[in-house]
């Protein structure tokens, strides 16, 4: 399945972790929980040492992945192993892809990406400007190529990302770094109207805590929720307490399904969307 298809049935439940946390198996059952409990794509974070775009929630998952040995080398295997269907995306950032393999350029990694089952890629450092040749990559193997907009994006530059993006538009819903909110943050609906005459889907990141956020945001006009600091802390209080694997697992199967009702709730209180030429 693409990830313009994961949008095709309704609002897509978008989470994400990062890959490794808190160690490698525990890691591997929570990704699948988020499967089972409705998520329709998965982005899995690559740590980076320098996650310039993220809050301290997703800097200590970074750090703790980090520390249990992932690399992108292990990245790869992680994937492998993983035993989910819905489609999976690679949230990372460009030194990583750039530096991969024999050759410089993002050509190695996005060929091993694609070995593997990854589907597109999120990177938040990257400027569309400088995008191209990540962008030939992506086409030539068949990866789709996310962008994140932001609510100040407008003019030539919304024009430049909305020319190379695919798959589906990260939307972020606040200025700042990520990290689960407590309230919805006003500059969705304007954000979302901005967008509305590009054909691609949009899912609304950064805050994203609850099934009711998820519910206003998709009534809002969003195609799905993207959802991380909030999982990302059920795993760092579990490491904290000494929870086992299972139990942690079972609270994000729980949240996630809680995250995709509200966004089919939100679905219903709007007008269908017209069909996609």
């Amino acid at each position: 399945m693409s990830l313009e298809d994961a949008f095709a049935d309704g609002p897509a439940f978008v989470p994400y972790l990062a890959a490794g946390d808190p160690d490698y198996e525990s890691s591997l059952k929570y990704v699948e929980a988020l499967e089972r409990g409705g998520a329709d794509v998965i982005e899995l974070g690559l740590p980076f040492s320098e996650p310039i775009a993220e809050g301290p929630t997703i800097q200590n998952a970074v750090v703790r992945s980090l520390e249990g040995g992932m690399t992108p080398t292990r990245f790869f295997e992680f994937v492998e192993d993983l035993d989910v269907s819905v489609p999976l995306v690679c949230m990372t950032y460009y030194n990583l892809i750039y530096r991969y393999g024999d050759e410089p350029g993002p050509r190695p990694f996005v060929e091993k990406a694609a070995e593997v089952g990854i589907e597109g890629f999120v990177v938040p450092d990257l400027p569309a400007e400088e995008a191209d040749p990540l962008r030939e990559a992506c086409d030539e193997f068949g990866l789709d190529l996310v962008f994140i907009v932001a609510p100040t994006t407008r003019g030539e530059r919304l024009d430049r990302i909305m020319e190379r993006v695919s798959g589906y538009v990260y939307v972020q819903a606040r200025l700042g770094t990520t990290g689960a909110q407590s309230s919805v943050s006003d500059q969705t609906g304007s954000s979302l109207e901005r967008l509305a005459d590009y054909d691609v889907p949009k899912a609304v990141g950064f805050g994203i805590s609850s099934g009711d956020h998820a519910e206003r945001i998709v009534a809002s006009g969003a195609d799905g929720i993207i959802v991380g600091s909030a999982l990302v802390d059920i795993v760092a209080e579990g490491h904290e307490n000494g929870d086992d694997a299972e139990t942690v697992a079972d609270r994000l199967e729980t949240l996630a399904r809680e995250l995709k009702d509200g966004a089919v709730a939100g679905a219903s209180q709007r007008p269908p969307h017209p069909e996609r030429t």
